[in-house]
């Protein structure tokens, strides 16, 4: 059975809560015409955690979706699961496409607990990988619980099971050892508690927090010591950005252009991003859509430091008509005056 949908305080999930009044984020400009904005709220903070500039309303909670992942490997290592490669460790922190490899991996991780993929409580899916995708519909292929973007932290949560002894079957359930775990542990990381517990797309439990308790989190893992449980999340996931994402997406690109940056993309329209040294950032969009993420994390990425030709695919993505680029999504005045 999904895990309960209750808070994890008592009371209605933000029930009666008013939607923020967030500020535009991010422009769409066609043909010098401004055609759709995206509202949200962003947060940037030093390398010691303190906020040193935001927008929108960063303190109402939010769903980090599977920007939470990375804090959420953390439990796993220390629940005894001893991954056999940087690669498996991505994966169990990452959001994948679904490629053969992904598919291969996530396999291999259950293997070696002594697992199947019959164990999965993820649901099936298509590859989200367009040619992967593509292949499989022309195949007739049925959808995959190892395709599904999640397969890697479900094959390592399962992993985890087995090696602290617990049991496999209800591992979704909230109130299972390895929940209660990953439950205690973000809050821990973010320096705040949990404020809601709700069912996550992929059927695990999914914690809500504000925006500087995600970037608090994330940075956590970057500024860990050497052979601590974050660091060896931040190192694999940087190391094996592929693992982490995919062909052409925009965590894996991301960390292979600019050294030493942790980054995680979450449904719904958030995005987090650590480099140690400089800081952290999160954001949110109010629509949920994908469409504004790059920009508004390439502007806040400038605020630490980053420079902007590393930056220059995300600063600005293009707007097309016809056969050419006639506007661009760009981020809006409050994040780059």
């Amino acid at each position: 059975m999904p895990p309960t949908t209750r808070p994890a305080r008592g009371g209605p999930l933000h029930e009666g809560r008013r939607w923020p009044d967030n500020p535009v984020l991010v422009e769409v400009w066609r043909s010098g015409f401004l055609e759709s904005v995206h509202r949200g709220a962003l947060v940037v903070l030093s390398a010691d955690g303190d906020v040193v500039s935001c927008a929108g309303d960063v303190d109402r909670p939010v769903l980090p979706r599977s920007s939470n992942k990375p804090v959420q490997a953390t439990t796993y290592l220390d629940a005894g699961w001893a991954p056999r490669s940087a690669a498996e460790l991505a994966i169990a922190a990452g959001s994948h496409s679904g490629e053969d490899g992904h598919r291969d991996l996530a396999a291999g991780i259950l293997a070696a607990a002594g697992l199947t993929a019959a164990a999965l409580g993820c649901p099936p899916a298509l590859p989200s990988d367009e040619p992967t995708r593509a292949r499989w519909l022309v195949a007739g292929r049925a959808a995959d619980r190892l395709a599904m973007n999640c397969s890697g932290k479900h094959a390592a949560m399962l992993a985890a099971c087995v090696a602290a002894g617990w049991p496999t079957d209800g591992y979704l359930h909230r109130d299972h050892p390895l929940q209660q775990a990953i439950e205690a542990r973000l809050g821990e990381a973010a320096g705040e508690p949990v404020t809601a517990v709700v069912v996550d797309g992929c059927g695990a439990p999914q914690h809500a927090l504000s925006l500087p308790g995600l970037a608090r989190g994330v940075l956590s893992l970057v500024r860990g010591g050497e052979g601590s449980a974050g660091r060896r999340v931040a190192d694999a996931m940087r190391a094996e950005p592929w693992h982490v994402a995919g062909t052409r997406r925009e965590d894996t690109d991301l960390m292979a252009a600019v050294p030493g940056l942790l980054v995680k993309g979450g449904a719904d329209g958030v995005h987090v991003a650590a480099l140690p040294g400089r800081g952290a950032v999160a954001l949110k969009l109010d629509d949920g859509g994908d469409r504004g993420r790059a920009p508004a994390l390439a502007a806040a990425l400038r605020r630490l430091g980053v420079p902007a030709d590393a930056l220059a695919p995300w600063r600005v993505t293009p707007v097309t008509g016809g056969d050419g680029v006639v506007g661009e999504v760009r981020a809006a005045a409050v994040l780059t005056g």
